[in-house]
C-alpha cells in the first residue's frame, strides 16, 4: 500500500508541482504500537489456543493446585491489568513467545506489540481436578 500510495503520490507531483507532500501513513495503522484499534479490529492474524492440563501434572509439575492458578490468573492477568488499564494485555506475556517466534525465523520483532493484544483464561473443569486454559 505504501509503495503504491508513493506512485500516486508521484504522479500528482508532476501534475501539481506546488503541492508539498508531507507524508504517506496518517499513523492510524498504529504498527508498532499499542493501540485500541489493533484490539477492537485485529491485526495481523488471530489465534486461539487451548488445552486441559490434568490435576497430576499441575501438581507434579507446576507444583500448585488447579484452584491457585484459576484465583491468580483472575486476580493477576484479568483484575491487575484492568487495574493497570491494559489495552487488551490481559495475559500472561503472551508477546514473549511471539517474540521468540519471530526472532527464530526472522520476522521483525518489534511487530510483537499486536501480540499482546490476548486474554489469558483459566477455569478448573472436570469437577474442578482438571485445567482449562486458553489464550
Amino acid at each position: 500500500v505504501s509503495k503504491g500510495v508513493q506512485n500516486v503520490l508521484d504522479y500528482l507531483q508532476n501534475e501539481y508541482p506546488d503541492m508539498d507532500v508531507i507524508g504517506i501513513s496518517g499513523n492510524f495503522c498504529s504498527d508498532k504500537k499499542p493501540a485500541a484499534v489493533n484490539w477492537i479490529e485485529g491485526r495481523g492474524k488471530s489465534v486461539v489456543c487451548e488445552a486441559i492440563i490434568t490435576e497430576e501434572v499441575v501438581k507434579k509439575v507446576l507444583k500448585t493446585e488447579v484452584s491457585a492458578l484459576v484465583e491468580l490468573n483472575m486476580l493477576k492477568n484479568l483484575t491487575g491489568s484492568a487495574m493497570a488499564g491494559a489495552l487488551g494485555g490481559f495475559n500472561a506475556h503472551a508477546s514473549n513467545i511471539v517474540s521468540a517466534v519471530f526472532i527464530a525465523t526472522g520476522q521483525d520483532p518489534a511487530q510483537n506489540i499486536e501480540s499482546s493484544h490476548c486474554i489469558t483464561m483459566m477455569e478448573a473443569v472436570n469437577d474442578g481436578k482438571d485445567l482449562h486454559i486458553s489464550v
